[in-house]
């Protein structure tokens, strides 16, 4: 938080003359303001018969004038329109053409209404009082918003930062310097330190998840899936968090770095692209949209011989068949830069021993094909061999935690990527997919899922859970130690003690309902914001206490 204490610090900020005003305040400010700012104020109590920007007597302020010596004068003036004589409020002796000039200069900036830019006022919220800042210090007051210096977003800024620090001996910062650096990100920077972001307090919100991630780490019990062989290699130790804004605000822990294959994980995003290309109605021609209360692998289909939805097996293989593209290099529709896309252009991978293993270990997949074929449950002409290699590759596809967090909060963000700001899913296919999601998303855990945690989510048997809050935040949880119904035994612990935790349950939000932590909310002190602090300026002008200001705060 910066203080503006000293009178160097105020000629600084309220005299350069700044590029451009803030963005949103009107350029002609008041003279009432411009005086208020005067670096000659006087305390007009001490002034006779003077009783200036006291309504409530009558009297207005106007602005001083400069006569030609360089002394201003203040007039006053009734509500009848008579002025009072113009009362002295600069005695000295300085007379010099420099400090008329200086005068005229500064009185000129004021007139104009120009306020400092807002790279200024970054600077200065960062340096606290400084004429520099370290790189270092930026660099660590960014990761504190939950920004990283790796973001997309941040590109242009973080290449000036390394070309400055170059060209500069002891790597610090200077006002112009600085600027130079921010200038190109400025919009997305001010956000972060206004702490304009969903999570305000995201320092706070990390020491958070960091507790819940450490209380279902000690938890035991549950199974490594050895039905594929490849999947049976991981170690039961492995645990990992990760989430991702809707503004591109990060937080990882544990094992983030580690790829593993999406699995039943990907069964959602595949069913998003189908709905994308074609539209809710042509799949739904041949998918249905009810939990099944089966085994997400039995082959079983609803009364009207469609599989029950896109989350089990069944239905993933007919949503396989929809989408455009009939091998996953195919350059017609590639389905890895859709995930690509959807992942911000983080970690996406294929794993072919994992491939290989699903294939040759695929029986009970290769009978559901057959059967799906029989009931002629596919668009027409479609090969089901081939069909059944693409479930498999879908399935086999690498992710991090890191980068799967960014999918999760893609669909969290209504189908734009946080972190480079592309549409990559209309809408529609968000929507449906949500709600699928919640309501048939954890096998057959979903119902009680549904209610303890009341959030969208899709496990798999390589023990990723990939959870979304909407509007909030995307999160994969992942350990490999499965419980009996096939979900991860930490990522479901995770998933409950957040909600009980935070008001992120679907009717959490109901009214009187029982308070919990909200994240969303900038908690502690509330600071003024530039708008208000501004605001209060003028309504000060009012009284005449007004004549000593203390600039409190510049960003919220």
């Amino acid at each position: 938080m910066l203080h503006f204490r000293s009178s160097v610090v105020l000629k600084k900020l309220f005299q350069s003359n700044l590029k451009r005003p803030l963005t949103g305040i009107a350029r002609n400010t008041s003279p009432s303001v411009a005086y208020c700012f005067s670096s000659a104020w006087t305390d007009v109590r001490s002034v006779p018969k003077v009783k200036c920007l006291q309504h409530a007597v009558g009297w207005r302020a106007t602005p001083y004038t400069t006569n030609v010596h360089g002394t201003r004068k203040l007039s006053t003036k009734s509500d009848d329109g008579s002025a009072s004589p113009p009362t002295d409020t600069k005695n000295d002796t300085a007379t010099s053409n420099e400090t008329a000039t200086k005068e005229a200069a500064a009185e000129k900036r004021r007139q104009a209404g120009i306020l400092p830019s807002l790279e200024d006022l970054l600077f200065y919220t960062i340096a606290g009082g400084a004429e520099k800042i370290p790189a270092h210090k930026f660099t660590t007051a960014l990761k504190a918003t939950g920004l990283r210096t790796g973001d997309p977003r941040l590109k242009e800024c973080m290449e000036n930062l390394k070309v400055i620090m170059k060209t500069t001996s002891d790597g610090n910062l200077d006002r112009h310097l600085f600027k130079k650096c921010v200038q190109s990100n400025i919009v997305l920077l001010t956000q972060a330190f206004r702490k304009k972001f969903v999570i305000p307090d995201f320092v706070s919100f990390a020491s958070e998840i960091d507790a819940l991630y450490e209380n279902a780490k000690n938890l035991g019990g549950g199974q490594v899936a050895d039905y594929i062989p490849q999947l049976a290699r991981f170690s039961p130790d492995l645990w990992a968090v990760s989430i991702c804004t809707v503004d591109g605000q990060r937080h990882t822990a544990g094992d983030t770095k580690v790829p593993f294959c999406l699995q039943s994980c990907v069964k959602p995003l595949k069913y998003a692209i189908a709905v994308n290309d074609h539209g809710t109605e042509y799949v739904h021609r041949f998918i249905g949209k009810e939990p099944s209360g089966l085994r997400f692998n039995k082959l079983f289909l609803n009364e009207e011989d469609k599989p029950h939805n896109p989350m089990v097996n069944a239905g993933a293989i007919v949503c396989t068949s929809l989408l455009k593209v009939n091998n996953i290099s195919n350059s017609d529709h590639n389905v890895m830069n859709f995930m690509n896309k959807l992942a911000g252009n983080e970690y996406v991978g294929f794993s072919n021993a994992t491939f290989q293993s699903e294939r040759e270990s695929g029986d009970r997949n290769f009978a559901i094909g057959y059967y799906l074929k029989e009931k002629k449950c596919f668009p027409e002409g479609t090969d089901m061999t081939s069909i059944l290699d693409l479930y498999f590759q879908l399935c086999s596809i690498e992710v991090t935690c890191e980068s799967a967090s960014v999918m999760a909060a893609t669909l969290a963000n209504g189908g734009f990527c946080p972190i480079t700001g592309e549409r990559v899913l209309g809408p529609e296919a968000v929507r449906n997919t949500l709600s699928l999601m919640h309501s048939c998303g954890m096998y057959d855990f979903s119902g009680q899922f549904a209610f303890h945690v009341g959030l969208p989510a899709k496990s798999g048997v390589a023990g990723g859970i990939l959870l979304v809050v909407p509007n909030v935040m995307g999160i994969m949880c992942w350990s490999p130690p499965l419980d009996k119904l096939g979900n991860s035994v930490r990522g479901i612990q995770f998933c409950t003690d957040l909600v009980s935790l935070c008001n992120f349950h679907n009717y959490d939000n109901l009214k009187h309902f029982v308070k919990k932590l909200d994240p969303r909310r900038e908690g502690g002190d509330q600071r003024v914001s530039l708008s208000l602090l501004l605001l209060s300026f003028s309504t000060s002008l009012r009284s005449p206490r007004c004549l000593h200001v203390h600039v409190v705060d510049v960003f919220p």
